[in-house]
């Protein structure tokens, strides 16, 4: 059964850093792409960021571009998440995704990814 359990969530202050792991059991992606979604109350879920399978390509929403990076150590089957300079608007679960697809870009549309973690919360206070 294919898992994926983020960790690295919780309470900081506007400003501040968090760094999010992903690690994912039950196969391996080290050919397909992964991401990192997040859902704040009443809201869809939203795409974050993304990395192909060697890490060589990257892609980030808009509004998190230059203060977050996403990277993957495949040799671990993991994906995390740097995020730095939070805000507020930041507040949401985060959710680690995969996909089945073999390729060599990386998705930032959600129905692309069939694999999702159950989230963690990150909490930005200003």
């Amino acid at each position: 059964q294919v898992r994926l359990v983020e960790s690295g969530g919780g309470l900081v202050q506007a400003g501040g850093s968090l760094r999010l792991s992903c690690a994912a059991s039950g196969r391996t992606f080290n050919d397909s792409p992964m991401g990192w979604f997040r859902q704040a109350p009443g809201r869809e879920r939203a795409f974050v960021a993304a990395i192909s399978w060697n890490g060589g390509s990257t892609g980030y929403a808009d509004s998190v571009k230059g203060r977050f990076t996403i990277s993957r150590n495949n040799a671990e089957n993991t994906v995390s998440l740097q995020m730095g300079s939070l805000k507020p608007d930041d507040t949401a679960v985060y959710y680690c995704a995969a996909t089945s697809r073999v390729g060599r870009y990386y998705y930032t549309d959600k129905e692309s990814y069939t694999y999702w973690g159950q989230g963690t919360q990150v909490t930005v206070s200003s």
